[in-house]
């Protein structure tokens, strides 16, 4: 099955696409054909930056898949600092060169949703979990699971879009919101939910499971 509501190249991307493309074509009307070779760089830089390309979504009904594409960096016990719970954390660390798309990992319906501002350390440091700007959403499934999925931008992101509020219904792989410019993406977990990946893997947004509920 695949989920796939909106365009290949997302909306976010639009305008910064729309500008590239006429400085290019006013820099070649102009004959500065250096320049317009840069500008028709940049034109691709931000196609494929703001790609956003279908996903096969798995059936697996206990399955969290993960929220984002990018390379698992923590796979640990933690506290959950929005639910004040144990957990087991799930991190991935998007690059620039990374699909910025976030997903929803689960089936499930928008209990909570914070927003707090802060600093812009690396995404792919410790620290930035706790201290880096953040949007956070508590998901609750059917079954009763409860899953917080936290965008935290990092060093080069600045911004952080998030498209719903408490009430909502999200369906697995249905997509939620964005970060621009590299990030990452933090799941947590009841902490008797297993693991399907381990550090350094690499994953894509709705196709990786991350765990299995318990």
């Amino acid at each position: 099955m695949s989920n796939y509501p909106h365009p290949i190249i997302a909306r976010e991307g639009w305008p910064f696409l729309a500008i590239a493309i006429a400085v290019a074509v006013v820099l070649a009307a102009a004959g500065w054909w250096v320049l317009a070779a840069v500008a028709l760089l940049a034109v691709a830089f931000i196609v494929q930056f703001f790609r956003d390309p279908p996903r096969v979504v798995p059936q697996q009904p206990d399955a969290v898949l993960s929220p984002a594409d990018g390379r698992v960096v923590k796979v640990e016990p933690a506290r959950d600092p929005f639910l004040d719970r144990d957990a087991l954390k799930i991190s991935v660390f998007m690059n620039v060169f990374n699909v910025h798309s976030n997903r929803s990992p689960v089936d499930g319906k928008v209990i909570g949703a914070w927003y707090h501002k802060g600093s812009f350390f690396n995404a792919a440091m410790d620290k930035a979990s706790l201290e880096n700007e953040r949007n956070a959403l508590h998901l609750r499934t059917a079954g009763g699971h409860d899953v917080t999925c936290v965008q935290i931008a990092g060093l080069i992101a600045r911004r952080i879009l998030c498209y719903v509020k408490p009430g909502d219904e999200l369906a697995r792989g249905q997509r939620y919101g964005f970060i621009r410019f590299g990030s990452r993406v933090d799941v947590y977990l009841a902490p008797a939910a297993r693991p399907r990946v381990a550090v350094g893997d690499t994953v894509f947004a709705t196709e990786t499971i991350l765990a299995e509920l318990p």
